[in-house]
């Protein structure tokens, strides 16, 4: 049926000669793109349109600050699963792959909080530096750790999964397998020079 409705639309574009014909034209396209829209904001997250910044009374004039808060009001609108793992010890539930969910629930505390400030807040080391009252060295260096242990767990159990023929081993996977592999045989080779 769309390629009838597209053929279609084709045809009366190729027949438009005058400015109503045109103006045709574009109130079909038009029409069409309405349609589209209106599918998509189906399947969007339900929502306001007005951003939840609209509207807000500055440092709790009418209403208190928790309140005039984005968060706040997402809260009042009962969306909570924002809220509710917007912290490091849930982060792994954000995550959805299970090997890397597993992974992340065994680190550390610290660990934890400096790669929830890297990936999911996406702070720099030198803003989470400053905000843990540490070097960016330090933060590097921790950050380092961390994903060094992701990546030496997901190095694992992707041999493992190709090993026994799993059928959800992707391309990335197989590709993130390769570059670990390189990297630790340069990193091996260079330690023995």
């Amino acid at each position: 049926m769309r390629d009838v409705k597209r053929a279609a639309l084709a045809r009366v574009e190729n027949a438009a000669r005058t400015v109503e014909d045109f103006q045709a034209v574009v109130k079909l396209w038009d029409d069409l793109d309405e349609t589209r829209e209106r599918k998509e904001r189906t399947h969007e997250e339900r929502r306001d349109k007005n951003p939840l910044e609209e509207g807000r009374k500055e440092d709790g004039l009418v209403f208190p600050v928790p309140f005039a808060h984005p968060a706040g009001r997402e809260a009042m609108m009962g969306e909570f699963i924002e809220m509710i793992y917007d912290n490091p010890e849930e982060m792994w539930q954000l995550v959805e792959d299970w090997d890397v969910s597993i992974e992340l629930e065994a680190l550390t505390d610290k660990q934890k909080e400096v790669v929830f400030l890297s990936a999911v807040r996406m702070c720099t080391p030198q803003q989470i530096a400053c905000y843990k009252d540490q070097t960016d060295r330090a933060v590097r260096k921790l950050l380092a750790t961390a994903l060094g242990h992701i990546r030496d767990y997901l190095a694992r159990v992707i041999r493992w999964q190709i090993q026994t023929g799993e059928p959800d081993v992707t391309l990335a996977k197989r590709q993130f397998l390769e570059r670990y592999e390189q990297e630790k045989f340069a990193l091996d080779n260079g330690k023995r020079e």
